[in-house]
Formats: C-alpha cells, sequence, structure tokens
C-alpha cells in the first residue's frame, strides 16, 4: 500500500465475514471455533469474556504491607513439602520478583505441588503476613502463568471459554485483532438520543472495553451497556408479541354472566378460595373478549391451578366451545381426568384422553366424537401436538406445567383464521426476574394460599445416625394404615454412582425395614398401562409403600399417603423438593418427610436446610433461583428462547426491571417499531426472536 492510500474501511457487511479469513485461524482453528459458536466476526466481537483477571491492583514484594489483602507477581525459586509431627502436610512454594521473595503455605494440598516449577510465573492472591523475617500468605488464591502469557501489571486480562485445541493465548489474539480490525463496523442500535439520556456507552467503545477494560470503571460501564441491551431487545420482542396479540382480535368472545357462573360453580363438590375465586375473575375477564387470552396461573403447592382451569375450560363449554388440557406426561393427563370426571360426573360434559400410547383404532374412534362435539373436553399429552384431533369450534388451550414445552408450542392448535385462548399453568412459583423473562408475554395470575384446609407437613433433614429410627416411625405410620412415598432421583443406580435409585431402594427396603408392607416401583421409563395400573393400585390402597422417581411431582393425588422419604435428597432443587412435599399433606391426617442428603455430601447442605426450615413455595423458589440460577429452572430448551449471553438475573434485576419498563412504554407508543431510528434495533430484535417468539413478519 502507497502513503498516498489509506486501508478500506470495514462496513457493516464486513461483520458476515467467515472467521476463518481472519489473521491467524484459518480452515483448521474455523472448526474449532465453529464448535464455539463462533461462526462470522460479529460472532467473535461479541464473544464476551467470562471472567476477568485483574493485575491492575498488583503491587511489589517489596511494598507488601502486615494483614493486607494484595496481589503480587513472581517467580517460583522453591518447591517444597513436609509433614508435621500431627501428620499434617505442608506444601510450600517460594516466589520471588525483584530480589524481594514471597512464600505461598498450603496444608494437606499436596497435590498442588504437581501445578508448581521452578522458573514458572505465578500471581499469590491473600492476605500477607511476616514469618521469621520474611513475607508468607496462607492458601494463596494462585494463577499460574505460561512464559508467552505473563500480564503486564496494570491490566484487566480478559478470561474467554476455550475448547480442546485452542487455548486461552490464542482466542486472545483473534479476539484482539478482530476488535482492533471491526469494532468501527458495527452499527450502535441505540439512537444517540436515547443512549446519551441513559448514559451508556456508544458501541464501539464498550466493545474495546468489554476485551480490553482500561480499568474497572469502565469495565462496569461496558457491562452494564450490553446487559441492558440485551434485556432491552428480550424485553422488547416480548412486549411486541404481547402488543400483537391483543391487536388481533380474533379469538371468540366468551363473556360470563351470572347464570354461567352460578351453574360453573354448583360443578364443584366444594367451595372456591378467594384467591382461585380472584384468578378465575382475572380469567374471565381475558376470555370475555375477542382478544385472545394469553395469561399464566401459577401458585403455592396445593392452591387448586386444576380447580381453576376447570372454571375456564367450563366457561368455554357454556359458549358452545371445546377446550384442551396439556399435560406433560400420560401419568398426570390420566390424573387430570380423573379429577375432573369426579367433579363433572352428573353433568352432560365428555371428558376424553388423547396420548401416543393409544392404538390406531383408539384414535380414529375418538376423533370422530371430537369431530362431531360430542367430546368438550380432550386431556392429552405432546401426542396434541404431534398428531392433533379435529377440533370444530376450539374455545380455550390449557397447558399444564407449561416449562415442559416450548413457547412456540402454545400456538400449535391454532385454528387458522381463529385463535382460542389460552392459559398455562406451573406447580412452580416463578421468581419475579425470570417471570419477566421467560413468561414476559403473558399476563400472570397468582394463587399464593392453598385452596381448602392443609395441615402443615412435618419436614426433617436426615442422617446415618437417625436413619433406622425414621424407618421406625415409617413402620408406625403404616400400621396405622397410612401409605408412604419413597423418592429417589434415578431409575437405575450407575456402576461407579453413590446416588440412590427407585430399583435399589425398592429391594433394599423389601428386604429389610418395610418387608412387613406391600410394595410397588413407579418411575418415568414404565409403559403407560403399568405406570397406571401402579398408581390405581396404590389409590385403591392395594399397594401400601410407593418408591417412585420424580414422576410423582405433580399431579398426584392420594390423600392417605402421608409419609415421604426422599433419598439423595440434594440432587432435587428446593422447589421440586416442595411439590414432592405437596404430595402428603392432601387429607385429614398431618404429613410427615424426611429428607436424607446422599452418605458421602458434605454437611450441612444449605439447600436442604432452607427446604426443613421453610414452607412457602414462593419464598423457595426464590431461594432456588439465588442457590442454582435461572436455567434450572427455567432452561433455554424449555422455554424455547435463545440462552442469555452476558445477562445474569440473579446480579441483573434492576436493570432488567429498567429495561422492561422502557420496552413497555416504547411498545406502547410505537407497537412494530417503525420509527427510522430504531430501524437496526428492530432488525436485532427478529434476527434473535423472531422466530421463537413468532414475530418476524411484524411491521
Amino acid at each position: 500500500m502507497t502513503d498516498g492510500q489509506q486501508k478500506k474501511p470495514k462496513t457493516s457487511e464486513d461483520l458476515y465475514t467467515p472467521v476463518q479469513f481472519l489473521k491467524g485461524v484459518g480452515p483448521q482453528r474455523a472448526l474449532l471455533l465453529e464448535k464455539m459458536g463462533l461462526r462470522s466476526v460479529a460472532d467473535v466481537l461479541f464473544f464476551f469474556p467470562r471472567n476477568y483477571q485483574d493485575f491492575s491492583e498488583l503491587i511489589d514484594i517489596g511494598a507488601l504491607q502486615e494483614g493486607g489483602t494484595a496481589s503480587v507477581l513472581g517467580q517460583v525459586k522453591d518447591i517444597e513439602s513436609w509433614r508435621t509431627r500431627n501428620g499434617t502436610a505442608v506444601l510450600a512454594a517460594l516466589i520471588e520478583c525483584e530480589g524481594n521473595v514471597l512464600r505461598g503455605i498450603w496444608f494437606n494440598q499436596n497435590y498442588l505441588s504437581k501445578k508448581f516449577a521452578v522458573g514458572q510465573w505465578v500471581m499469590f492472591q491473600g492476605i500477607a503476613k511476616q514469618k521469621e523475617g520474611r513475607w508468607e500468605m496462607t492458601h494463596p488464591q494462585t494463577t499460574w502463568f505460561p512464559d508467552d502469557e505473563l500480564p503486564d501489571q496494570g491490566t484487566i486480562i480478559p478470561v474467554y471459554s476455550t475448547t480442546s485445541g485452542l487455548n486461552q493465548k490464542k482466542i486472545r489474539d483473534i479476539v484482539k485483532q478482530t476488535v482492533e480490525s471491526y469494532q468501527d463496523a458495527v452499527n450502535d442500535v441505540f439512537p444517540e438520543d436515547f443512549r446519551m439520556r441513559h448514559g451508556f456507552l456508544d458501541i464501539q467503545t464498550a466493545i474495546r472495553q468489554i476485551h480490553h477494560p482500561e480499568n474497572e470503571e469502565a469495565l462496569v460501564q461496558a457491562r452494564t451497556r450490553f446487559v441492558f441491551q440485551e434485556l432491552f431487545v428480550l424485553q422488547l420482542a416480548l412486549a411486541m408479541r404481547r402488543a400483537r396479540l391483543q391487536a388481533a382480535e380474533n379469538a371468540p368472545a366468551l363473556p360470563l354472566d351470572a347464570k354461567i357462573h352460578a351453574r360453573i360453580l354448583r360443578r364443584f363438590p366444594f367451595e372456591l378460595s378467594s384467591c382461585q375465586q380472584l384468578a378465575a375473575g382475572e380469567i374471565a375477564r381475558d376470555m370475555g373478549r375477542r382478544i385472545p387470552m394469553n395469561r399464566l396461573l401459577h401458585g403455592e403447592v396445593g392452591s387448586g391451578k386444576t380447580a381453576v382451569a376447570t372454571f375456564a375450560m367450563l366457561l368455554a363449554i357454556a359458549h358452545g366451545k371445546q377446550a384442551v388440557l396439556m399435560a406433560p406426561t400420560d401419568l398426570l393427563a390420566r390424573q387430570h381426568v380423573r379429577s375432573l370426571e369426579a367433579w363433572l360426573k352428573n353433568g352432560r360434559v365428555r371428558v376424553a384422553v388423547w396420548t401416543g400410547s393409544q392404538s390406531t383404532s383408539e384414535r380414529k374412534a375418538l376423533a370422530e366424537e371430537i369431530r362431531s362435539g360430542r367430546i368438550q373436553i380432550v386431556v392429552g399429552t405432546h401426542a396434541l401436538l404431534s398428531s392433533p384431533p379435529p377440533f370444530p369450534d376450539l374455545g380455550l388451550v390449557v397447558i399444564d406445567e407449561q416449562h415442559k414445552f416450548g413457547v412456540r408450542q402454545r400456538g400449535a392448535l391454532r385454528e387458522s383464521g381463529i385463535n382460542p385462548h389460552y392459559l398455562v399453568m406451573t406447580a412452580t412459583p416463578i421468581p419475579r426476574t425470570v417471570a419477566m423473562t421467560a413468561f414476559g408475554d403473558l399476563d400472570i395470575s397468582t394463587l399464593d394460599k392453598p385452596a381448602g384446609r392443609r395441615h402443615p407437613v412435618n419436614t426433617y433433614l436426615g442422617n446415618a445416625e437417625n436413619k433406622e429410627s425414621w424407618w421406625e416411625f415409617v413402620r408406625k405410620k403404616l400400621r396405622e394404615g397410612r401409605q408412604a412415598y419413597v423418592v429417589a432421583p434415578l431409575v437405575q443406580a450407575d456402576d461407579d454412582s453413590t446416588l440412590s435409585s427407585a430399583e435399589t431402594l425398592l429391594e433394599s427396603l423389601a428386604n429389610g425395614p418395610l418387608e412387613e408392607f406391600r410394595i410397588d416401583l413407579l418411575h418415568g421409563r414404565q409403559k403407560p398401562a403399568e405406570k397406571e395400573a401402579v398408581m390405581l393400585g396404590f389409590q385403591r390402597g392395594l399397594t401400601q409403600v410407593l418408591v417412585a422417581t420424580s414422576v410423582i411431582e405433580v399431579g398426584i393425588n392420594v390423600p392417605n399417603a402421608t409419609v415421604m422419604t426422599i433419598e439423595s435428597a440434594e440432587r432435587f432443587g428446593l422447589s421440586q423438593l416442595h411439590q414432592l412435599r405437596g404430595r402428603i399433606n392432601r387429607g385429614e391426617h398431618s404429613g410427615y418427610i424426611c429428607v436424607f442428603p446422599t452418605e458421602d455430601t458434605e454437611e450441612p447442605n444449605e439447600r436442604l436446610l432452607s427446604f426443613v426450615e421453610c414452607d412457602n413455595g414462593f419464598d423457595l423458589a426464590e431461594k432456588d433461583f439465588e442457590l442454582r440460577g435461572p436455567g434450572n429452572l427455567f432452561s433455554s430448551q424449555q422455554h424455547g428462547l435463545p440462552p442469555l449471553r452476558i445477562a445474569d438475573l440473579l446480579r441483573d434485576g434492576n436493570l432488567l426491571k429498567h429495561a422492561r419498563q422502557l420496552a413497555t412504554d416504547l411498545v406502547e407508543h410505537d407497537p412494530d417499531l417503525n420509527q427510522p431510528n430504531w430501524a437496526d434495533l428492530k432488525k436485532m430484535i427478529i434476527l434473535r426472536y423472531g422466530s421463537a417468539l413468532e414475530i418476524s413478519d411484524v411491521g
């Protein structure tokens, strides 16, 4: 290139350049990058560090102060190990920098000796103390560096996810040169006045600072920009979906009048609780409009969600429509059928079940009954999606355990031109920040109190020492005529697993502490007919003890079963444990549950202690969210949305609320984001969420 020539500036089209054409990549490394989801320049620019190594606070060994926390970089000069008189293993590594030395000390961690080598550069972070005239750190946090990755003092170094064949240094080099070459090609999706008003960095500065921050403040500003942008894009997508559904006005209007209301309430052999009535009222108001209802019903264990859903289905039927109730398992679908048939036994409403286990001839006969309108309520599983029955006049779709279905599946039973109303339910109370993301396109009704009179469940944390006394208590309750559940996380034990399994538990209990009682087994791998037979035997009292996996977590109603034992309980989430506990307070007798951790699990287990101490499902859901994160509650595969790249719902709750409010206000004034200054943002929304939320053709 001559002095008079200038390098051609990069444009947004260059962001689609395949990674193999980046300097230092090539075809082979491109395959490795593709394994990490990095296919284009844009992917690399927005491949955010998973962590950072902060060397901005590095100090010289000679400047250490007694009792102060410090980060020190030095070269390993000596490694020693020995045992004290009482047998404690001691490891010491001496590092030196500019003639000053610091010794790191570890007790009973000799495995670390393999990581040290004389001449190697390491960083110690910890509390420095002087001992016998030299500086020491006990159990310092240690970072090891190859010679070619030695950091510069005063810098903050990004740490990226890696894959086999690509080390940290190579990924840093690829990202760095990509940022330097292409950062100016990125268009800022935020209009300048919006960005300035809310104090966000421009996109080029944010990209540069997120990958190579000048200091901690610059890093915080860059991360805030990208977290807000990610959450704002999601909230806008959800708000646009909501606005689109509300503008459709293509659902049947099914108003609730006093006559219909009284007729529905007479169907129930009990009085609806105050929170059930409130939720039913919210649902009825939605169904009375031509705008398709899109509502979530969640609540406490035993709060009566099925009764509220039945109220909604009967409202649809009162207007000559049909209703669907979709459940994630054959077992739960058949449980719903039994409940509905018991409540509707003296009326003319007909209920049928539609599952994948039915024969072709059964399906054919049922299809004709549904097509004719003689069957008003169809309860089924995923088979309703893969081979839907022919509904002539579908008015309402109820989806139970919504998080086990995808977002797009909510609309799978939609008829051409007409939308049924949708009510989705979950038995797990949902933390607020999760509700604003995974279920942000839904209106929400909450049942925060159990329906009817419920006895509190006595909850205990067991251990090896008190296990025999617990089994004695179980035997006592069984002799009194009660029934019991024993729950395990696995169906079968792996060869190298210490976890409890249902099959091994059945054998050990039948030949041990519960040998005098009738025991049966229930798990998800059994055929539907086998599961149905086992469950009926337990409901009728023919079986006294049911050994099961978490398949009994929801929808199982056996009032006489009042005792539960959960083995390897640390493998279950808090909300899941609370759902299991909800199986044993459904009758007139008090319930008792004891959770046993796997024997080699460290105690105390924080989650299990929280479970024992708290019986409120909403509080436990928040605690579960705090301890395990949202991925365990509603994974991207479950709710159908792409995973978040940089936002952390636990840490970034305030930014989420801010993004939601701004998104709601913006869509209220411009539902399809047709203003020219939002054009780039709209493209980003459709690219990321258009398919999952069915907003690809907005505008």
